[in-house]
């Protein structure tokens, strides 16, 4: 059993295979492939649909719509937030704006380019005037990051954000003492990184190093699961000492 089959096996999802052949892979972008068989779009099509028709919370009745998450289904790398901002609500997308502009760039330095990871929120929906979400709320939009996880099994997870990370490690501690060292997610001990919120960091500048030292720990903890392969060049020509900026 593959890593990603393990997963789907600890939360309970069916795996779609062709009759006759190996494990069905999934499409490689978050829209299903042009052409792409029933099968291909499972089980991503129902999830997503599922997430956009939730009335879980109070949150359904103020979004513009729901914001699912995008990227490399098959990815090494999985970026995790907090919740929609007014931009992804209007655009549908996570991580657009000035912030995603920052994570971009933050992503390039760490030779994992945006169109090379997966990104998803906790939330799948903007909480209004960005306010922090509510105990309920999480809960609520919680099991949807977890089966995204399970689906994308990424050999490494950074989290971007206080709420992001607190939710997912089960941690009331501060951010501070959170970034900056390597944590274990889950049954299968993913490994985790945390870092700041690209918002947080456009409001303090000066916490850009520190968020680059979190980048250089995932980088080396991907060097030694042997996950670079495919980046090795791009992680090669990547500054070495400076923060991006």
């Amino acid at each position: 059993m593959n890593r990603r089959e393990h997963y789907l096996q600890v939360l309970g999802i069916d795996l779609w295979r062709r009759r006759g052949s190996p494990a069905v892979p999934a499409a490689r972008t978050d829209a299903a492939q042009p052409g792409a068989t029933p099968a291909e779009a499972t089980p991503w099509e129902p999830l997503r649909a599922q997430v956009s028709s939730c009335s879980l919370c109070g949150l359904c009745a103020t979004r513009t719509q729901t914001v699912f998450g995008v990227g490399d289904r098959h990815a090494q790398v999985m970026v995790i937030g907090e919740a929609p901002g007014a931009d992804e609500d209007r655009q549908g997308e996570p991580f657009v704006g000035r912030a995603g502009q920052l994570l971009n760039s933050m992503l390039r330095a760490f030779g994992r380019p945006r169109e090379t990871v997966y990104i998803a929120n906790v939330l799948k929906c903007r909480p209004p005037g960005n306010r922090d979400p509510s105990p309920a709320e999480v809960a609520s939009c919680l099991p949807y990051l977890h089966r995204q996880i399970a689906l994308v099994a990424p050999r490494l997870i950074l989290v971007v954000g206080r709420i992001a990370a607190q939710t997912l490690l089960g941690s009331d501690e501060p951010i501070g003492r959170l970034r900056g060292r390597l944590h274990h997610l889950g049954a299968a001990g993913t490994p985790l990184v945390v870092t700041y919120h690209p918002a947080y960091l456009l409001r303090s500048p000066l916490e850009k190093r520190r968020a680059w030292a979190d980048l250089k720990l995932a980088r080396a903890e991907l060097a030694r699961l042997g996950a670079g392969a495919g980046a090795g060049a791009a992680a090669a020509a990547a500054p070495r000492g400076d923060a991006p900026a």
